[in-house]
């Protein structure tokens, strides 16, 4: 069962397994049409977003807290306030996320998991119609 312990950061491959997935996100960022504006967002050098992604994610799927160990704690909505952030960009994410997530050698159904908890996050940040 996932998001009952550290289930979901295991199913994920714990670190390795997450930062794999985190590496082909902004790979597919890099590229896709619908994402220019996601990707403009970010600084041309994607090491330190990849690291904070990365790193937010072990602890936000019950795994070590390194986020906070190396970045301190994290307010997803305000980490993301100064950005103009609709409808458009949050599905532009979602959608990158989606594609990253069906290329990991993981579980049909914690792919399906991961993608509906992303969501709420997702939709957390948008601060524009």
């Amino acid at each position: 069962m996932y998001g009952v312990g550290d289930s979901s950061f295991r199913a994920a491959g714990g670190e390795e397994g997450l930062r794999k997935l985190v590496d082909r996100f902004y790979e597919l960022m890099d590229t896709r049409e619908d994402a220019r504006a996601i990707r403009a967002m970010h600084d041309k050098d994607l090491a330190v977003s990849r690291d904070k992604l990365t790193r937010f994610l072990c602890g936000w799927l019950n795994g070590p807290k390194r986020y906070q160990e190396k970045y301190g704690a994290i307010s997803i909505p305000g980490s993301h306030a100064h950005l103009a952030i609709g409808a458009a960009e949050r599905d532009a994410w979602l959608s990158c996320m989606r594609e990253a997530l069906a290329e990991q050698p993981w579980a049909e159904d914690f792919k399906t998991y991961l993608l509906q908890a992303l969501s709420r996050p997702a939709e957390r940040v948008r601060n524009q119609l």
